[in-house]
């Protein structure tokens, strides 16, 4: 077998990233292979025409269990999809494309709206996103390292280690 003639990044199962496009400078994320596309917790998720386009409004709570740092988004709808969660049920959810900041690398990617808050983490990041060039350390954590102090600490609710 002939070497690889690209680099891959390595990261845990789950990871502190930062959305520049958006203003969230942390958030964790789990890393899920089993998603195809990335998937963000939003709340009052309303649409709306901005010069004969589709926009999106949406609030990002980046902490767990917190409203603190919680942000309001307007981007332009990129697609509508019918997506399998978890729980096995379809829903459809408003996609857009953002930035993500994994580790070295800046991923721009389709994500979808959801709710999220009965979950773990408010990011899932699928394998679009993924197969840019990262393999998943599924028995590894935080490789790209954590946060800043501050922002673990407003991340209560999820064990910071």
């Amino acid at each position: 077998m002939s070497p690889s003639t690209h680099s891959n990044t390595r990261a845990g199962w789950r990871e502190w990233v930062q959305l520049p496009d958006i203003g969230v400078p942390w958030i964790k994320a789990k890393l899920d292979t089993g998603a195809q596309t990335s998937s963000l917790h939003a709340s009052s998720i309303r649409t709306f025409d901005r010069d004969g386009e589709d926009w999106v409004r949406f609030r990002v709570r980046p902490w767990q269990d917190s409203t603190e740092d919680s942000v309001l988004v307007e981007l332009p709808v990129h697609d509508r999809r019918n997506v399998r969660s978890s729980n096995g049920q379809v829903q459809e959810r408003i996609v857009v494309r953002m930035r993500i900041v994994l580790l070295d690398r800046t991923i721009r990617t389709d994500v979808t709206l959801s709710n999220r808050s009965s979950m773990g983490f408010r990011m899932l990041i699928g394998r679009r996103a993924l197969r840019r060039g990262i393999d998943v350390a599924s028995g590894e954590s935080y490789l790209g390292g954590k946060a800043p102090r501050e922002a673990r600490r407003r991340n209560r609710g999820i064990d910071e280690s």
